[in-house]
């Protein structure tokens, strides 16, 4: 018994080997871990006078975009205005939009994280669901250690005056990637508009409802009163001889 408690001591309380790892990627740039194309899209609730922001990692001379809509407001103004910034990772104003949907498109000209603030300012005492779609992609990017190897194949090819067919494959890929990328993003700019006229026609049903309701509660009461009124007026008092008028 006594020789296990040592050999117990040394496997739980034994020499830490490193400490808890931090780094994941060490072997792996920010060009590398962060590449690619990519595409966010979902709701967020921006409170009363409320204030959101995100932020997403874009490369220079890459396209950045974000589509939003306004999907339903409550309170009292019912204003769907939503003021939309987007910061460079130098604080830099990239763009703004104060509607109740817009699609922001640029070029980057920074590399790192670029932040999305939208503000419910219009509304003091409502809040408002917004429905998000950003992301990032890459027309004609090329790796610089990549344009390098095809510049020397370019100059190869261009001595032996042949045809790749592989990188005119790949061409066309990519091409269609593209293509594909796009159509999804005017699908979620659609889908939003689906939403944003689905949670409208809920809305005005619940209106016309209430609203029907308290109409019909306002008739009813009022034929009651004049029922009650009229029936007044025909009530005659019945009293004695005595009170009755003599000539």
């Amino acid at each position: 018994m006594l020789r296990i408690i040592p050999f117990l001591f040394l496997v739980l309380c034994g020499p830490v080997l490193g400490g808890p790892q931090t780094n994941f990627h060490g072997n792996m740039t920010d060009q590398e871990l962060f590449w690619g194309t990519d595409q966010y899209d979902f709701s967020v609730v921006v409170p009363a006078a409320g204030l959101e922001c995100f932020w997403h990692f874009a490369h220079r001379g890459e396209r950045f975009y974000l589509s939003f809509m306004v999907q339903w407001v409550t309170g009292v103004g019912h204003d769907r205005h939503l003021s939309v910034t987007v910061n460079a990772p130098s604080s830099l104003i990239m763009a703004t939009v104060d509607d109740a949907k817009g699609q922001i498109n640029f070029e980057t000209e920074e590399t790192g994280f670029y932040q999305m603030c939208f503000s419910n300012f219009h509304n003091r005492f409502g809040t408002m669901q917004v429905f998000l779609s950003f992301g990032v992609y890459y027309d004609g990017y090329k790796d610089p250690d990549k344009t390098k190897e095809e510049e020397k194949k370019k100059k190869e090819e261009a001595s032996k005056d042949l045809n790749n067919t592989l990188s005119v494959i790949e061409g066309a890929t990519h091409k269609v990637e593209n293509h594909v990328f796009h159509m999804f993003r005017y699908y979620n700019f659609g889908r939003m508009r689906k939403s944003a006229d689905f949670f409208l026609l809920l809305s005005n049903s619940q209106y016309i409802t209430w609203w029907s309701l308290f109409l019909s509660l306002l008739i009813v009461t009022s034929g009651y009163l004049q029922l009650l009124f009229l029936k007044r007026l025909f009530i005659s008092k019945s009293g004695t001889e005595e009170k009755k008028p003599r000539c």
